[in-house]
């Protein structure tokens, strides 16, 4: 059966690997995500019994080798963020905290005692990660952090504070950005290491199938194998966040290729002025619309993740992924809730709280306004920043 949704015969360019893989994740999503996430969501439950799945599916640290990480291709690791998102926001979101940052950070930054200690146990969701860089006074000035770091012998103490840390509250291991006299340095924080809690943040509007929390450090003080050896400056928290984004890009084509479903189906089904309202021109010119984004979309993140693949690829390059694709999303969303008139406000229906997901998806990584300057100083070689 032609797909509605690929115009393009995008997967002619998928390998039978890609997509064996990605067809193992959508059963996942289809059987396990969709029918509970209406719950989900409004108890504002992140559901902790799927991550042994998760972890079964190769889903934990995907894109990592060694250390018992799975070790799949970039492309793999777009195309099951893709999928999950079109179950949820926030549960693509646990793999891209648990992966993405806190793993990666390891992986990319940790001595091999912390590799070693760490990241099998990660990928088998045996222990839950997090990632500490965002600041109750500093989300995309992470330079601005209060947190601090002091030497005292040949321990480390650290204090300060830290908002929208994914997962907080449930990890068992943090990885905490603070400065120090010497700059910027990541730390490794067993989250019951005294001093250090989490506290959720409730009420949320958006991403409410996800954990968030404040994160207060009070006098928590850390050995000095806890230091990330390979992580001087900015460059080493940016570095896990392009890995977050580069999942972004995908995923958010993922959110808006569910809703475009949903409304492609109520449309041929929902009756107005005595003929479905798939047969009005208005309602097809918003599905061709929508389509056309869609296939542009997944054109870019496979792009995108080809690049990646052949390790050719640019920062402003996964800003222009992060950017147009949440953009494109949220506005399919909108429009998807639209065709789906005054029942597309319950959570009968998937547009509207992927819209509200997507506030967040469109916020965190770097807003659009982060990356717009990032491609503007790319575009005309002047920072625009300040």
């Amino acid at each position: 059966m032609t797909d509605p949704a690929d115009l393009l015969d995008l997967d002619g360019l998928l390998t039978e690997d890609e997509r064996a893989l990605r067809g193992r994740v959508r059963d996942f999503v289809d059987t396990a995500i969709k029918p509970n996430i209406a719950g989900w969501y409004d108890r504002a439950e992140f559901p902790l019994e799927i991550v042994p799945t998760m972890a079964d599916l190769g889903l934990l640290g995907m894109h990592i080798k060694g250390y018992g990480c799975p070790g799949r291709s970039s492309v793999e690791y777009g195309l099951a963020a893709l999928e999950l998102e079109a179950g949820d926001s926030g549960l693509r979101t646990f793999v891209s905290v648990q992966g993405s940052l806190a793993m990666s950070a390891i992986a990319k930054h940790g001595s091999e005692e912390q590799k070693n200690e760490w990241l099998p146990r990660m990928a088998a969701g045996a222990v839950i990660g997090c990632f500490g860089l965002t600041e109750p006074t500093g989300g995309s000035d992470p330079g601005s952090m209060l947190t601090f770091a002091q030497k005292d012998g040949d321990d480390w103490v650290l204090n300060g504070s830290k908002r929208w840390i994914g997962l907080a509250s449930v990890a068992h291991v943090a990885i905490i950005w603070a400065m120090t006299d010497d700059g910027v340095r990541g730390f490794v924080v067993p989250t019951d290491t005294p001093g250090f809690s989490a506290t959720p943040i409730l009420q949320k509007l958006s991403m409410r199938a996800s954990i968030q929390c404040d994160v207060e450090l009070t006098d928590v003080r850390l050995p000095a194998t806890a230091l990330l050896p390979n992580a001087k400056g900015l460059r080493g928290p940016f570095e896990c966040l392009n890995e977050a984004r580069y999942g972004i890009i995908w995923g958010a084509m993922g959110a808006a290729r569910d809703s475009y479903y949903a409304a492609l189906d109520y449309s041929k089904e929902r009756l107005q002025f005595g003929k479905p309202l798939a047969g009005y021109q208005l309602t097809q010119l918003k599905l061709v619309n929508m389509a056309l984004e869609i296939n542009k979309g997944i054109l870019l993140a496979l792009q995108v993740g080809r690049l990646k693949d052949a390790g050719t690829l640019q920062p402003h390059q996964i800003s222009v992924g992060k950017l147009n694709n949440c953009r494109e999303a949220i506005e399919i969303c909108r429009e998807a809730r639209a065709i789906l008139g005054g029942n597309g406000v319950t959570l009968d229906y998937s547009p509207l709280r992927h819209a509200n997901n997507l506030e967040s998806v469109r916020t965190y990584e770097g807003t659009d306004e982060v990356h717009t300057l990032i491609l503007g100083n790319h575009i005309t070689g002047t920072p625009a920043f300040r």
